[in-house]
């Protein structure tokens, strides 16, 4: 592996390291006002949400690495500690980046990158109308990091009222992930598109107590076959199948088949065995591969 040690590496060496491995990063398209009235809109990916009582989101304008400058939206909170945030979506990406652009202090990006305002209805500074969620927030701290080109400053906010357009919502009311179409920022001009084709599940465990990867018997758990993701799936059960629902798995169409093209050859039986598991578990059919797994 390549071993760095930040301290040998320039700003914008780490920096592009940091952005590149650290990623996809959630984007903060922040709007806020200064104490003359002049609006500023301004995308961040240093951005995210850290509590939920209190709602509370961090964003960092850090300082510019080449001139150790500050951004106005910094200047602004620090002015005017209201802001709002809006997210972004595949349809507004590229304006979203157009208004990153350096304008000088006083330039409304509203303007130049072609959004449409919203007056808000507890802040000064207006929502951004083409963005699927707008989050009314006051900002309660902000953290300096450092005094050189590169350091962040943490505004710590809260939210205080949300906008949700309701084409994104499913027939619930509630936000329809694929429907919604966020873009993420990566390292330098990379971004991704979270589209329905590359959306997926995984159980999270928050009700039960999985048996975890140490308790899967050793053979199965050293595997050339099922991959860390099936491990970690297969660890995920409370408990393994009894020997009765083994024994009636054994009717298995596929199962059977294997079962009897090995019959004598161990070595090939558990190959099978282990691959059609992984096409299980590839479907989500975790207590059937556990059955396949363990006949």
């Amino acid at each position: 592996m390549l071993t760095l040690n930040p301290s040998d590496l320039s700003t914008a060496e780490l920096q592009n390291y940091l952005q590149y491995a650290i990623a996809p990063r959630p984007i903060c398209f922040v709007s806020t006002i200064d104490k003359a009235g002049n609006i500023n809109l301004s995308p961040f990916s240093f951005f995210n949400m850290f509590s939920t009582n209190p709602p509370i989101c961090v964003f960092s304008p850090a300082r510019r690495v080449r001139d150790n400058t500050t951004k106005h939206s910094l200047e602004n909170v620090l002015q005017v500690p209201e802001c709002v945030i809006n997210i972004v979506n595949y349809d507004m990406v590229r304006q979203t980046s157009l208004a990153s652009v350096e304008y000088p202090k006083g330039v409304n990006e509203f303007i130049k990158a072609g959004f449409t305002q919203l007056t808000s209805d507890l802040v000064k500074p207006p929502r951004v109308a083409e963005s699927p969620v707008q989050m009314e927030c006051i900002v309660s701290q902000v953290i300096h990091l450092g005094d050189n080109g590169g350091a962040g400053n943490l505004v710590i906010v809260e939210v205080k009222r949300i906008h949700i357009r309701e084409d994104i919502l499913d027939e619930n009311g509630k936000i329809d992930q694929a429907k919604i179409d966020l873009v993420a920022r990566l390292g330098g001009d990379w971004y991704c598109r979270v589209g329905e084709d590359n959306l997926f599940k995984v159980e999270k465990p928050v009700r039960t107590l999985g048996i975890g990867v140490d308790s899967i018997p050793l053979a199965i758990r050293s595997s050339h076959i099922l991959t860390g993701n099936n491990l970690g799936q297969l660890g995920n059960v409370e408990h393994l199948p009894a020997d009765d629902e083994i024994a009636q798995f054994q009717s298995d169409p596929e199962l059977k088949q294997i079962m009897d093209a090995t019959i004598g050859d161990s070595t090939n039986r558990e190959r099978e065995l282990h691959q059609y598991a992984r096409r299980l578990l590839e479907e989500g059919r975790v207590i059937e591969a556990w059955k396949a797994l363990l006949s």
